[in-house]
């Protein structure tokens, strides 16, 4: 099986379908899943994961494998594709339409994690947006602090720290909501 670097190369020199295939079916399942636990919505996952492999088999000449590995890349346009969707729209909802009878316990419980995933999504909207690719990249990306700092170019130590900060805020916030 060709490496990440081989089907880059081959894109970029040849312009190569089967390789730009090969790497969109190697990272589809798993960019999908990241982009889904962000958005709870599984019409704008699909969405989001097409216009993210659009926009790398259009950028692709300006990955630099010395910077981040392919993965980490492809994750952090995911994260700015994501941060711009929730800035340009609502979460919808899945339909309720898909209600049968006797799934009224599992449809309520979807629907309280879901908004709650709203609401921890909205209230991280209202900080930098540096502050909030470090939280996806850690939360929904399961980045180590290490892989983020290269990533984003910031200490280890800022990067927990804009981390930890914000998971303090989030636990302030949703607790006196709570009460």
């Amino acid at each position: 099986m060709p490496s990440d670097a081989d089907l880059i190369k081959k894109i970029i020199k040849k312009g190569s379908k089967e390789a730009s295939e090969m790497l969109i079916e190697r990272y589809y399942d798993c960019l999908y899943c990241f982009l889904y636990r962000q958005l709870g919505n599984k019409e704008d996952s699909l969405d989001v994961t097409q216009e993210v492999f659009i926009s790398v088999l259009n950028s692709i000449q300006t990955y630099d494998a010395k910077k981040a590995s392919f993965k980490t890349w492809l994750f952090q346009i995911g994260t700015y594709k994501v941060i711009d969707r929730r800035r340009k729209k609502q979460v919808v909802y899945e339909e309720l339409e898909e209600y049968h009878e006797g799934q009224t316990e599992d449809l309520l419980a979807q629907f309280v994690e879901l908004e709650l995933l709203e609401s921890v999504n909205d209230y991280v909207m209202r900080f930098h947006p540096d502050i909030q690719k470090v939280f996806r990249l850690k939360i929904y990306g399961d980045f180590t602090f290490k892989e983020i700092s290269k990533l984003l170019n910031e200490s280890e130590e800022k990067v927990k720290a804009q981390y930890y900060r914000l998971v303090k805020k989030i636990r302030k916030e949703f607790q006196e909501n709570e009460r």
